[in-house]
């Protein structure tokens, strides 16, 4: 079903694909039982039409595009008082209404160009959001999903793998969205797993996360230079894409901490 779209925005393209729209809604497995789902910029609702029907959790969205915003209110009345227009970004998610009752699911087509930065936010705020379901560029959603050893594997993969269960589910193609991107799209799922919190430090950890992956060419005694570490240990042999999240912590326990901010 074709519709005339608001113009396009933050590096959105719009998902005009129905069938595929309703499977990634139904890939929201209510992990966690929590009762609100919030969707990140749902555009004309091809999500939003699909979400509103559960009974199970209340739906709430946030979209940045004013011509969006107004579009949803009008064709999707149960929505009104539940659409904020604004930024995710810049929003504090411990005093927002769709918070007051806990944990929230999150569920979108994010921007390309700020995707990333979706999911550190996600990150930072893992312990109100249990799952998240979303679509983005390909090879970001592969880098995200990637295991250990694999090229793709990356510090985005072993920061957001370090609290959360990552599944790639299934690819789009440019055809499936208004404009067409030049590029695939991938649908992942993100769920909280039973870390609470890191056996380490955790800012020094990601420190030697960054540090090792900015120079992953390297084996980690050489690129692991910068931070001043002197101990002997056989992961250091090892480039940065063969170690798993605990072989970053364990790493992380052999440094010195950073000092409390």
């Amino acid at each position: 079903m074709k519709v005339v779209r608001p113009k396009k925005h933050l590096g959105q393209h719009f998902l005009r694909d129905t069938e595929a729209s309703q499977q990634i809604v139904e890939l929201l497995s209510l992990h966690g039982d929590y009762k609100n789902v919030l969707e990140i910029g749902p555009g004309m609702g091809v999500l939003t039409q699909f979400l509103l029907p559960n009974s199970t959790y209340q739906t709430h969205a946030v979209e940045l595009d004013s011509e969006s915003v107004r579009y949803l209110k009008v064709h999707f009345p149960a929505l009104e008082d539940r659409v904020i227009e604004g930024d995710f970004l810049q929003m504090n998610l411990n005093n927002a209404t769709f918070s007051s009752q806990g944990p929230f699911a999150i569920i979108g087509n994010f921007p390309y160009n700020i995707s990333s930065q979706i999911l550190f936010k996600v990150l930072e705020n893992r312990d109100l959001i249990p799952e998240v379901v979303c679509m983005l560029q390909r090879e970001v959603a592969q880098r995200i999903a990637a295991p250990p050893g694999k090229k793709d594997y990356g510090i985005l993969s072993v920061l957001l793998q370090a609290f959360y269960t990552i599944e790639y589910i299934f690819t789009l193609p440019p055809e499936s969205f208004d404009p067409p991107p030049k590029v695939h799209s991938g649908v992942i799922r993100l769920k909280r797993n039973e870390v609470k919190q890191l056996d380490c430090d955790e800012k020094r950890f990601k420190l030697v996360v960054k540090t090792a992956f900015n120079q992953r060419r390297k084996t980690l005694r050489n690129a692991l230079k910068p931070l001043g570490v002197v101990f002997e240990h056989p992961l250091l042999d090892l480039r940065a894409e063969r170690l798993s999240v605990s072989d970053f912590v364990e790493l992380t326990k052999l440094t010195t901490p950073l000092p409390a901010s």
